[in-house]
């Protein structure tokens, strides 16, 4: 294999395949490499925009200014409103090359989503959802083949089970290269570039010593990652060139992590891509109590504030309680993104229950014909479970939640069995904090000076987020990874 490249980039998932396409469309040598031995599977189906050519012709318009300024308004400015404002003016180039030069040449395209209704202010949302469509609109086009194969037409070489080690320097400081090992041998090879590296490898949630030094809190809250390639190596590679990166992390969980009854969550983390005790219906809206059995909180908030008002609570963990009757009731809860009933979510009713009946099958969720019996299963002191499903179930007769505020249309009463509870967690899907970056995607010292020819885009980025992810800006996180990928590839090309 040859070792002079023009462009090196590592990581082969979102952002690293768009950042491969992008500089070889403008001419340059490039070397695409993955520490995995695949990574077709983890390209994102959900992706945010604003006025790409979906959207345009289904009609749906966001006020960018308004957009801009709630995503820093939830990170409470603790971005860089730069790298907002950038991604949010490329986001539909972005989008359209996908469905122009990957999707449609395979019988896919992009279906706007216009559905982002939430009365609330916890709940504010935005139309900026592309879905990835099969021909029909009735199931989910996986491209993430379709990108590679792109990418290896127009001549990028791909090198998976490859990983980076170290960045190579000159005299001056400028990036010239990489050290990759082999991940079976692990014997090491120097590649060079001769415009720039781009490093797309992802956050760092699967390696908990640096979880313990970055982001202990999340160790305790999270109670699985599901992202087991996420070692945090390319930013320690770029740590040690000298690159500054986020003090403070950022974070996407859902509140679907379910664990048996006892589990410890400041001792269990377990770091795997298979999703042991999925539990997709923990974000819905239903009845969440602590483990002392009181109800805490409006459920009705983003998932990841679930988890967070859950990990103010004794243990980290809450139990969530529901019937059989709430779940033909289930579109009454109106979720979005991944969550939503039926296509483009991920499950419909049938789907629900079944996976239900896996989580008990399994040992985890715990059903029961009456209360008593089931704060037993859960271990949950039994007057106080008690006491907040008469409470509960009173105000939903009431049709306001006077405790909490809750929206009336999602307060559905637990007033017949059989009855239903489980533990949650969070499960981690990515760390979001990384190393800082300029409007160029070029990798920042602590000075703000770009270290030459080293850029980074995707999760190993940072500036972006802070804090909770917003997940009522559905395909934020990807569309991130895709937009500000194919940027760096630009600009790496164009050196």
């Amino acid at each position: 294999m040859e070792s002079n490249y023009d462009v090196i980039i590592a990581g082969a998932s979102n952002s690293g395949g768009m950042a491969a396409c992008a500089a070889a469309e403008k001419g340059a040598k490039v070397l695409l490499i993955d520490k995995m031995g695949d990574s077709k599977y983890l390209y994102r189906s959900s992706i945010a925009a604003v006025d790409s050519n979906a959207q345009k012709k289904a009609g749906i318009k966001i006020d960018k200014a308004k957009l801009i300024n709630f995503l820093t308004l939830f990170a409470q400015s603790n971005v860089d409103q730069r790298l907002l404002w950038k991604w949010v003016n490329n986001s539909a180039e972005t989008v359209n090359w996908l469905e122009d030069n990957i999707l449609k040449p395979n019988g896919g395209h992009i279906m706007a989503q216009p559905d982002a209704g939430y009365e609330t202010l916890i709940n504010t949302a935005f139309p900026v959802e592309n879905v990835i469509a099969n021909a029909d609109d009735t199931d989910w086009a996986h491209y993430g083949s379709w990108v590679i194969n792109k990418a290896q037409e127009l001549g990028v070489t791909l090198q998976y089970n490859t990983k980076l080690e170290d960045l190579i320097t000159d005299d001056e400081g400028k990036v010239i290269g990489i050290v990759a090992s082999d991940r079976q041998s692990g014997q090491k090879t120097k590649y060079y570039a001769n415009k720039g590296v781009i490093i797309c490898t992802g956050g760092y949630g699967g390696n908990k010593s640096l979880m313990a030094k970055w982001n202990p809190f999340g160790l305790k809250k999270n109670v699985y990652s599901d992202g087991p390639r996420d070692d945090g190596s390319g930013i320690l590679a770029g740590l040690r060139v000298g690159a500054a990166r986020d003090e403070e992390p950022a974070e996407t969980i859902f509140d679907r992590g379910g664990v048996k009854v006892g589990t410890n969550a400041e001792d269990h983390y377990v770091v795997d891509y298979r999703g042991f005790g999925y539990f997709w219906l923990g974000s819905y809206p239903f009845l969440k109590v602590n483990l002392q059995g009181e109800r805490f909180g409006n459920e009705s908030e983003p998932y990841q504030f679930d988890i967070n008002s859950a990990a103010k609570q004794p243990g980290y963990l809450e139990a969530v309680i529901w019937n059989e009757e709430i779940m033909n009731h289930l579109d009454q809860f109106h979720t979005l993104g991944c969550s939503r009933l039926n296509w483009p979510g991920i499950y419909d009713t049938e789907g629900a229950k079944a996976e239900v009946q896996r989580r008990l099958d399994d040992g985890t969720a715990q059903k029961a014909d009456s209360i008593e019996k089931l704060a037993a299963k859960l271990q949950l002191p039994e007057r106080n479970l008690v006491r907040s499903v008469e409470r509960y179930n009173q105000l939903c007769q009431n049709k306001e939640d006077s405790d909490f505020g809750k929206e009336p249309y999602r307060m559905f009463p637990i007033e017949k069995g059989p009855y239903y509870g489980i533990i949650l967690g969070g499960r981690l899907l990515a760390t979001l904090d990384g190393l800082r970056i300029n409007t160029n995607m070029q990798v920042i010292d602590k000075k703000g000076n770009a270290i030459p020819h080293l850029y980074a885009a995707g999760n190993a980025s940072g500036g972006f987020f802070w804090g909770s992810y917003p997940d009522r800006v559905p395909g934020l996180a990807c569309s991130r990874a895709q937009t500000f990928g194919r940027l760096a590839g630009k600009n790496a090309a164009d050196n």
